[in-house]
This record gives C-alpha cells, sequence and structure tokens, in this order.
C-alpha cells in the first residue's frame, strides 16, 4: 500500500480535475503547484532554501497559468522537492513519516498528466473534454460543462 495508495491518489486527482471545464481546469492546476510550492514553509527543515525553492515554484506557477507544460513542469519541480525532504528534511504531514515518500509517488502521475495537455482521461483522441453524458447523468447534472 505504501506504493500503491499514492499512485491511486494521483489518479484520483487527475479524474477529479478532469471535471473542471478548460480553460479553468489549467488554471486550477497553476493555483495547486503554486501551494504545493509552499507547503514545506511552515516547517521543512530546510532553512532559506524553502523560500528559494517557494520562489521557483511560483513563477513557473505563474508561467503555467498559460501553459500545461509549465504545470507539469511545477509538479515535477515539486516530486524532487519532496524526495529531498524525504532523506534530509522533514516530512510534508510532520505525524506521518513516509509522506513526503508517497507525495513524490503522486505528483509525478499528475505531472505526466499536465505533460500531455491536462486532457480529460475519457476523452481518447475525440478532441472533446466533455464528460460522458451516461456519466453526467449519474451524477445528476444532465447538462455538459459549459465550454468557455
Amino acid at each position: 500500500m505504501r506504493y500503491l495508495a499514492p499512485v491511486l491518489i494521483g489518479l484520483l486527482y487527475v479524474v477529479l480535475m478532469s471535471l473542471v471545464p478548460e480553460p479553468h481546469r489549467r488554471r486550477l492546476n497553476a493555483v495547486m503547484v503554486a501551494g504545493a510550492g509552499a507547503a514545506y514553509l511552515g516547517g521543512g527543515g530546510l532553512g532559506g532554501w524553502e523560500f528559494a525553492f517557494t520562489a521557483v515554484a511560483t513563477w513557473v506557477a505563474y508561467r503555467g497559468l498559460d501553459s500545461w507544460t509549465f504545470v507539469g513542469v511545477g509538479w515535477l519541480l515539486h516530486t524532487a522537492w519532496d524526495v529531498v525532504h524525504h532523506l534530509k528534511g522533514h516530512p510534508i504531514v510532520p505525524f506521518a513519516h513516509d509522506s513526503s515518500f508517497g507525495c513524490a509517488l503522486c505528483d509525478p502521475v499528475i505531472a505526466l498528466w499536465c505533460l500531455r495537455g491536462g486532457r480529460a482521461p475519457w476523452n481518447r483522441g475525440q478532441g472533446t473534454d466533455e464528460f460522458p453524458a451516461a456519466a453526467r447523468s449519474a451524477l445528476g447534472t444532465g447538462t455538459a460543462p459549459s465550454k468557455e
């Protein structure tokens, strides 16, 4: 479970984020990267390096507002920072010793999705990101997400 749970969390993130229509999906993911970049500020144990990483992550997240590539790069940077914290710093969740390790397994799943354009998993090249009609009715929405 140590390896599988973080990957499943990453896949769940992809599915849930895919419910958000574009371009809001990309922008929301850029905001998430910015938040992840600041996750260790409260006590990551690496002193001033925490601020330096947060500055880099903030710049990458800003560029991610208009680019899935930058969002993906942001998640990969956070993956590397998770590895550093697992080996030398404090865990991302103070009471969960392996939380940075788990985050380092989850983040690349999200990064790969972003680097592939952040498309919904159910969009298999059909050119639309619309949530399948059967799933919409099962969720009770009845209508497609708006196209803005």
